[in-house]
């Protein structure tokens, strides 16, 4: 895989809201990445979260047209080896509340030596490659 970072929801929201506290931070970061030439890779999962969180905060028509703008993303389906690895994952921290989102965005981020791009600080946690 050429030079890419795996988008957690965190920055993929904060990019579609104004009013998010992050929003300004996704923004310069999407440009970085865009003058880096990085690819951004993002899960069916996390795709799916973000869209949820996009209809539910942002509402259905905004949610429409940023699911529209991401028709041309670089989409990419964990494989059952990865689920079973986040499976294990997920009790690993019993004192921290990490979401199977996470822990299979920690698994492909191991399986293709990517890191994440997020502002989740379970990631550190997970001890997965952070892009920052």
């Amino acid at each position: 895989m050429k030079r890419a970072v795996i988008a957690d929801t965190g920055p993929l929201f904060a990019a579609a809201d104004p009013d998010d506290a992050h929003h300004q931070r996704a923004v310069r970061e999407i440009e970085k990445l865009d003058r880096e030439r990085m690819e951004v890779v993002i899960p069916y999962p996390t795709l799916m979260e973000a869209y949820t969180l996009v209809l539910y905060r942002l509402g259905a028509r905004t949610a429409f047209v940023w699911l529209s703008e991401m028709e041309d993303a670089t989409l990419l389906n964990p494989t059952p080896e990865d689920f079973r690895q986040a499976f294990l994952r997920a009790p690993g921290l019993p004192d921290q509340k990490i979401t199977l989102f996470d822990t299979t965005l920690a698994a492909l981020s191991k399986r293709l030596n990517v890191p994440v791009w997020t502002y989740d600080h379970h990631f550190d946690l997970l001890r997965v490659p952070i892009w920052r």
